[in-house]
């Protein structure tokens, strides 16, 4: 089957690759043809597989020169020498060093910050909307707290942003002309290499110069490398989380009497956090993997060389896994094990920075707007056409004030 790049249907096309089997042959846009996961127990089997690398030379359709650097998502299958690109040891030296300003004692001091920032958005959420309360909830909210976060975390300036938002929704579109797709690629690498270059000059209290300064110590960081995981940090940390949150309100107030369990206190954030990621991933399809050897799993052989990636979104909706109701938003689902921030070695690092930022925005946004409610129906929501996030081009509300 072929992967909408529109992103059209999304709950249809995630439960048709379910229904496709725990492997299935699948095309990206660009008629990009790879081997997509869709089960729980396959993806964590193949997640720990050593035989699954993360380097592009070993995809024998990129090595026959049938994927052109202006493949919309040429970005996210090659994004340079990062943790998303190595394996073994030199993918350990640098999940370490990221690993260090992440650990739970230091994402947990961030809360202060975290909050302020909350309460300083919610307030502009407020002024922001109109005579009878209208305000897009993502733009003003869900969009700047995670990217408020990161860039605090990295060392990116504020003034930064709206230059940045820009450039993601080319990076992450699969509709991005091909003549634009190596310029914004380009513009990206330039920016966060002149980020590195102000940091060597005037390092800060940020994991950017702590990076800088592991290189200086002997780690062996190059500067490509530290150029590339600043901006997979920076990538990551943000488009996840506005994923999450904005996953979040719908789902509770499409589901009114889930939220007024969460209100009484009989269900706690963390379980509505958790079966959010389970049922609306933010992830939709994390690209991309390697077979080095022909490699066998649910019935299918993956031949050597070929492409697998991870359908988060169908792997939350797992039957196997979740249920006969896996389809259904539970707040009360027990036990919720799921993979959405994927699982072994390439675990996404800042999951618990993601899971702390909408554990403080979610209960702080229904407190300060009770009557809360969506501005449209549910399903004139629509998502933005990238097929590797959940994202919705905007989350119109009416906060009730």
């Amino acid at each position: 089957m072929a992967i909408d790049p529109l992103v059209r249907d999304l709950a249809a096309e995630t439960a048709a690759l379910r229904d496709a089997g725990p492997v299935a042959a699948v095309e990206l846009p660009g008629g990009v043809p790879v081997w997509a996961v869709t089960h729980h127990a396959e993806a964590r089997r193949l997640l720990t597989d050593a035989r699954l690398v993360k380097n592009i030379a070993h995809w024998a359709a990129w090595q026959r020169g049938e994927i052109p650097k202006t493949w919309p998502l040429i970005g996210l299958a090659a994004p340079g020498p990062s943790m998303l690109t190595f394996d073994g040891a030199d993918h350990r030296r640098l999940r370490t060093l990221v690993a260090q300003a992440l650990t739970p004692r230091r994402v947990e001091e961030l809360r202060p910050r975290i909050e302020e920032i909350t309460a300083g958005l919610l307030d502009r959420a407020r002024d922001r909307a109109d005579a009878e309360g209208h305000v897009d909830l993502k733009e003003s909210f869900a969009y700047r707290l995670p990217m408020a976060v990161i860039s605090d975390l990295m060392g990116i300036d504020a003034a930064d942003h709206p230059r940045l938002l820009e450039l993601y929704d080319s990076f992450f579109s699969s509709l991005t002309r091909p003549e634009l797709v190596q310029q914004v690629i380009g513009e990206l690498r330039t920016f966060y290499t002149g980020v590195v270059h102000r940091k060597r000059q005037a390092p800060g209290d940020d994991l950017t110069s702590a990076l800088i300064a592991a290189g200086e110590d002997g780690d062996r960081l190059s500067e490509a490398e530290i150029v590339s995981t600043l901006q997979v940090m920076v990538t990551a940390g943000h488009e996840t989380t506005i994923s999450l949150i904005v996953s979040a309100v719908v789902a509770l107030l499409t589901h009114p009497e889930q939220l007024a369990m969460v209100r009484d206190g009989r269900v706690g954030w963390d379980e509505v956090i958790e079966e959010t990621l389970r049922w609306s991933a933010p992830t939709s399809h994390v690209l991309i993997r390697f077979a080095t050897e022909d490699v066998a799993v649910g019935g299918t052989v993956i031949p050597q060389g070929d492409a697998v990636i991870m359908s988060y979104g169908a792997i939350g909706h797992d039957t196997e896994q979740h249920g006969e109701d896996a389809d259904r938003f539970d707040v009360t689902r027990s036990p919720n094990r799921h993979l959405s921030f994927g699982h072994g070695p390439h675990v996404c690092p800042g999951a618990g920075l993601s899971r702390l930022e909408a554990r403080i925005a979610l209960p702080a946004l229904f407190a300060r707007f009770p009557g809360l409610e969506l501005a449209v129906p549910a399903t004139e929501l629509r998502n933005k056409p990238t097929v590797t996030q959940n994202e919705l081009y905007a989350l119109p509300v009416r906060l009730g004030v």
